[in-house]
């Protein structure tokens, strides 16, 4: 486990194991908070587009697409709070690494259907107001923002962060 490892190493604060577990659950929850409350604005915006006027006239791939976009934001935000039910489930087990790691992978997880979802909702909208092939352009247009944003960059700062560690 390369990341428990890194985990371990000497960054200059004196704290047990079970401090820097707790450190690290903290953080996970904040990052769950940011990540929620995005989740929350996208699935009200979803939830309230079914009782508008203008949803009959979609057409029935439009509407299929608005069930699979409401599933994944129901999805997201499941997948989200995970991390939160495992903890209630382990409290006081002596277990927070495991609920850390596993906060983690929900985490990454979370943002990948948070990824699709924005991705999807930016596409439904753009095919409800100017129709299919613009649609595409924007997608990819924000599919390629995400990618290097959520993925390039931070690969990049971590690859550079983790050089710069070795050489000292």
């Amino acid at each position: 486990m390369p990341d428990r490892a890194r985990d371990d190493l000497d960054d200059g604060r004196r704290e047990t194991e079970d401090e820097r577990a707790d450190r690290n659950w903290l953080e996970v929850l904040q990052e769950l908070r940011v990540l929620q409350t995005g989740t929350q604005i996208l699935t009200g915006f979803l939830l309230a587009l079914a009782f508008q006027p203008a949803f009959a006239d979609l057409s029935e791939g439009q509407r299929a697409f608005y069930l699979v976009l409401v599933v994944l934001s129901a999805l997201s935000a499941i997948i989200a709070l995970a991390p939160v039910a495992l903890h209630r489930a382990l409290f006081r087990g002596r277990a927070k690494p495991i609920v850390v790691s596993y906060g983690h992978a929900a985490l990454v997880t979370a943002l990948v259907a948070v990824a699709a979802l924005l991705t999807g909702v930016v596409g439904f909208v753009f095919d409800v107001v100017v129709g299919a092939g613009t649609t595409w352009v924007a997608v990819a247009a924000l599919g390629g923002v995400l990618v290097v944003l959520w993925v390039v960059v931070p690969a990049f700062v971590r690859a550079r962060h983790y050089s710069a560690e070795t050489r000292r």
